[in-house]
């Protein structure tokens, strides 16, 4: 039975680089996923012409007809998931027309709840030793929220992914209500969603840990200050160096140590609780 790779949200940048990657040195097949058919598969077809020989399969992570869809497919033909890379997401620029209530819910229906429903959909078909990695952000760090009470709550061992699931919610609304700094939220739909990103993957590691299926592995990554066209091109790496943590932790060995934490870009485990961490570009515009 062939082991199977997922990259979401792969057309372009960050989770191309990594399907390339996963391509050259994962042994079984690799799913290049977009939401855009046509963009996906011209992807696909490119990477052909350099050697690669990855699939495609349509996936809109905020559409659970979609999801549903490539859930099946997978199960139909493969049995089974072994590496699940979450990528896909949104940033807006600072210029951006939307209003911030606008951003926050649209940002947070991308990549907070359309990561969650590719997990919710995925995970019953990881198979032992599985692998997953949720790209988060520099600013995925628990020190980017200010609100002591927040903090604790997001720190907690105790917080379930129904708890963490309200906490989003909350800040929709009241970004909404403009009462989201008093609330002790920033003043950036991104940076909430990435950090309830890095919240959830600690949650799924420890349900993970009384899963009777073996060694599945989950860990959130920073992949650097990449030049995209999520980052308004003003990152420092290529995307092809910002693929590099992901793929360290989607091939990380069988029974690794490293399993629901927050790694940086250059493969370092960094403390989400209670470390400091630089954010690249105060300006960013994905910050917003």
């Amino acid at each position: 039975m062939s082991r199977i790779a997922v990259v979401t949200g792969a057309n372009k940048g960050i989770g191309y680089a990594i399907v390339k990657d996963l391509c050259r040195e994962f042994d079984g097949v690799v799913y290049l996923t977009s939401r855009n058919e046509e963009r996906g598969q011209a992807a696909v077809n490119k990477l052909k012409k350099d050697g690669f020989n990855p699939k495609f399969h349509q996936l809109d992570i905020t559409d659970d007809s979609s999801v549903e869809r490539f859930r099946e497919y997978l199960k139909e033909t493969h049995g089974g998931l072994d590496v699940l890379v979450n990528n896909g997401g949104i940033s807006f620029m600072f210029d951006a027309p939307e209003t911030f209530p606008q951003r926050v819910a649209e940002t947070l229906r991308v990549n907070y709840f359309g990561l969650l429903r590719i997990c919710k959909a995925l995970f019953p078909l990881l198979r032992p030793h599985s692998r997953v990695v949720q790209v988060s952000s520099s600013v995925g760090h628990l020190c980017k929220i200010q609100g002591a009470e927040l903090k604790a709550r997001l720190a907690s061992r105790e917080l379930t992914e129904e708890e963490l699931t309200q906490m989003m919610r909350n800040f929709v609304d009241a970004a909404a209500m403009n009462t989201h700094k008093e609330a002790g939220w920033p003043n950036s739909s991104y940076t909430v969603s990435k950090v309830g990103v890095s919240a959830l993957s600690r949650i799924q590691q420890r349900a993970f840990d009384k899963d009777p299926r073996e060694d599945i592995v989950v860990n959130a990554v920073h992949p650097g200050s990449v030049i995209t066209d999520m980052s308004g091109k003003l990152g420092t790496m290529t995307p092809e160096r910002g693929a590099q943590a992901p793929l360290y932790l989607a091939l990380l060995p069988k029974y690794t140590e490293i399993k629901g934490e927050y790694v940086w870009h250059d493969n370092t485990v960094m403390d989400w609780v209670n470390g400091e961490v630089k954010t690249f570009r105060p300006d960013s515009p994905n910050l917003y």
